[in-house]
């Protein structure tokens, strides 16, 4: 299928953003780092008193299990939580605290964000990746040489695909420090603990705790090429002493930790970083900032990003905040511009790439039974959609959300938005009378019926006879049809369409659709696939 061209989401303006509040707190609780783009938060620890937050302002929250974490915001409020590694900034910040952020760190912690929830963090790097920083300037450390790294992988194990197992992987990818049984980690992904051991032996040769392992280890020579210490790296990775960090990494590199950041830093061209170790640096100059009186410098430039080849076992929307982009699908690029949202599809391996100076969010997600999508498929949003389409991020893959929140929300927004910008291929009427009506059917396309019970005078009438050619009547059937039409050839099965303009039974839409295009949905859809190849 060719992919549509990116389509304006016109002069619309975007819908509220509604109050959120934090859900019910993981366990163990973590640290969390709340920054107040816009509106304003309330934030409460155990009995203590209530912090108040403006745009402009955040909060250390510390972990306690014993104290209740409350965070609300209100109305028009989007407030980005960053939850940092385990034992990142741990010392001597024991209290909730109020710290500014300056206007020119803002995309940095948009950013840190998007590192921390999507695989630009989780599976942002690769083996090979690790393998240089072992390896830096072609010369193996001494206790490698001639080492065969087995069928484990050289530092971080591979992904299982069984999606209970995969979602508890990319936990511990983007965290490896939690420390929940496998009791807890199949509670949180409604699967057992007999089948989470079970799809983690099968599709990776590994027990769950061999796996969990190796990923703390994969993440400590992340760290410790970031220069980190090895206290430090323990307490970031999981590990509850020095001692048991140093006999892991022995047992795995044949090396300790301190020897590898000895030779590690020893040759030239040491000191890149991964992703995830970025993320973790980022997080702790922010908690300097906090404690510090002066504030640090800006980083100069956001980092060009992507991740691995991989692919998703759901559709997911990733929308372009700032900069540009790139999807590598199919042998083929797909360019990503600032404002652009991308339905990435299901089951298809790519690469996401960003390049300097620019910010990506995931928008939502979609299951293959709710979005027939077989290529990608994109939107372009007004900078004015800013605020609200960050509100959706954080939603989606955060526990600060409504009370209300449904996943299928961005489905339907996203939908409404090609959907508008399609229908204006219609004639419009120019008389602001007749236009205005006009804008009134596009809005309520959707409801069944919807388009038939609004008031028109006999004048409005004749302005759509003389301007479109048609009736109003029948201008409201063309319109339905060449949406559908064209939702159809963005890959929407016909019964979803079906609902999206109105009709609330798929005989009756198929009917309409075959009297006005003399093809059926179904035929339609096949032979727009069969001309694209």
């Amino acid at each position: 299928m060719v992919m549509p061209s990116s389509f304006a989401a016109g002069s619309g303006h975007p819908p509220p953003i509604p109050g959120a509040r934090w859900g019910p707190a993981d366990t163990p609780v973590r640290p969390l780092l709340l920054w107040v783009r816009t509106g304003t938060a309330h934030v409460r620890l155990g009995g203590g008193p209530v912090l108040h937050l403006k745009a402009g302002e955040g909060a250390w929250i510390p972990a306690d299990g014993r104290a209740e974490r409350a965070i609300t915001t209100e109305p028009g409020t989007v407030a980005f939580p960053l939850c940092p590694h385990a034992g990142v900034g741990a010392r001597g910040l024991s209290e909730l605290t109020r710290f500014d952020v300056p206007s020119g760190w803002q995309d940095w912690l948009i950013q840190l964000f998007n590192l921390q929830v999507t695989p630009f963090s989780g599976r942002g790097y690769s083996p090979e990746a690790i393998a240089e920083l072992l390896q830096r300037s072609g010369s193996p450390a001494p206790a490698m040489v001639g080492r065969d790294p087995g069928p484990e992988g050289f530092a971080s194990p591979a992904m299982p695909r069984a999606r209970g197992a995969r979602a508890v992987a990319e936990e511990l990818m983007r965290d490896p420090a939690l420390d929940l049984t496998v009791e807890r980690w199949a509670s949180r992904v409604l699967s057992s603990a007999r089948t989470l051991r079970r799809d983690f032996l099968a599709d990776t040769g590994l027990t769950f705790e061999r796996w969990r392992l190796l990923c703390r280890l994969g993440a400590a020579v992340e760290f410790l090429a970031a220069g980190y210490d090895v206290d430090q790296v323990a307490a970031l990775v999981g590990f509850a002493s020095r001692n048991g960090l140093t006999r892991a990494f022995k047992g795995r590199f044949g090396l300790t930790p301190h020897e590898f950041g000895r030779e590690l830093f020893a040759r030239p061209g040491a000191g890149g970083l991964t992703q995830r170790a970025a993320a973790a640096r980022q997080t702790d100059d922010l908690i300097r900032m906090m404690r510090e009186t002066d504030t640090p410098a800006v980083p100069e430039t956001l980092p060009a990003a992507s991740t691995p080849s991989h692919t998703n076992d759901i559709h997911v929307l990733s929308w372009m905040y700032r900069g540009s982009g790139y999807l590598d699908i199919d042998g083929r690029r797909y360019e990503r511009e600032r404002g652009v949202a991308t339905w990435i599809p299901a089951d298809v391996e790519h690469v996401t790439g960003l390049r300097e100076n620019s910010v990506s969010l995931p928008l939502g997600n979609a299951s293959t039974a709710d979005l027939h999508l077989t290529a990608p498929l994109q939107v372009r949003f007004s900078p004015a959609w800013d605020d609200y389409l960050m509100f959706c991020s954080i939603s989606a893959r955060s526990a600060l959300r409504p009370d209300d929140h449904n996943p299928r929300h961005i489905l339907d927004l996203f939908a409404e938005q090609v959907t508008a910008q399609r229908a204006l291929s219609v004639p419009m009427p120019t008389d602001p009378r007749a236009r205005a009506v006009a804008m009134e059917c596009l809005r309520r396309i959707g409801e069944p019926g919807g388009t038939h019970d609004v008031d028109v005078r006999a004048e409005i009438h004749r302005a759509f006879r003389d301007e479109t050619g048609m009736t109003l009547s029948r201008w409201r059937y063309a319109t339905r049809m060449r949406i559908a039409r064209d939702l159809l050839a963005g890959g929407a099965p016909p019964s979803a369409v079906a609902r999206r303009i109105g009709y609330a039974h798929l005989p009756t839409f198929s009917a309409a659709f075959s009297r006005f295009h003399g093809l059926s949905p179904r035929e339609y859809q096949e032979r727009d696939v069969a001309d694209s190849r």
